[in-house]
């Protein structure tokens, strides 16, 4: 076995145990090797995931790389795991997810201007799920903290990275996924927020 196959059948045993999405920097660390190569090697164990037509696949996120299952035995997968109650975001959670997704880093008193009401409870359920982070203080007065997106939001939207997101004139009518379950509540298929009229009112 040549150094490159070890390595892919650690990383392959890696994705395994750790579950979450893997740093691919964690795993430069580990073999001493540059994060570009690191990410190579990812990339070459999920090229041969596919061409074999494997049942598991590996997705990439941010150069993060999780170990997930075929797509394509989804309705295997949903008859032996039947019953499952699906889960949703509420409307004010996924309005306040794409606030932080698009105006990140934002803080609560701004997303409380554009959404038009308080939005404490909700933002508190987005840490929870850990979908939202607070990734430090502004500057203003009173140095409000500021939250922004975490890994756990890509992977749950399935996007690679933030650059995914759809175009801003689009998020009227943003599609998600709802192929990925949710901690608790509800997923929902639309996002409904007109940002940039709101935006306008806040100016004003």
């Amino acid at each position: 076995m040549s150094a490159n196959q070890k390595i892919k059948s650690a990383l392959e045993s890696l994705l395994f145990v750790w579950g979450d999405p893997l740093e691919a920097k964690v795993c430069a660390e580990l073999f001493n090797l540059s994060v570009p190569e690191t990410v190579d090697c990812f990339r070459e164990l999920m090229g041969e995931y596919e061409e074999r037509e494997s049942g598991l696949r590996i997705r990439e996120m941010d150069q993060r790389f999780q170990l997930c299952t075929n797509p394509e035995n989804d309705d295997y997968i949903q008859r032996l795991c039947t019953p499952i109650k699906e889960k949703r975001l509420t409307q004010a959670a996924l309005e306040t997810m794409a606030i932080i997704a698009y105006r990140q880093p934002v803080t609560k008193g701004e997303i409380d201007s554009i959404r038009g009401v308080r939005s404490d409870r909700v933002l508190e359920g987005l840490i929870r799920r850990e979908l939202v982070v607070e990734c430090g203080r502004s500057t203003a007065i009173g140095r409000p903290i500021l939250y922004g997106t975490t890994p756990g939001f890509l992977a749950q939207f399935g996007f690679e990275s933030l650059e995914d997101l759809p175009q801003i004139e689009d998020i009227g009518t943003l599609v998600l996924s709802d192929s990925y379950e949710f901690s608790d509540e509800l997923t929902a298929h639309q996002i409904r927020i007109p940002l940039e009229e709101e935006n306008k009112e806040v100016a004003q």
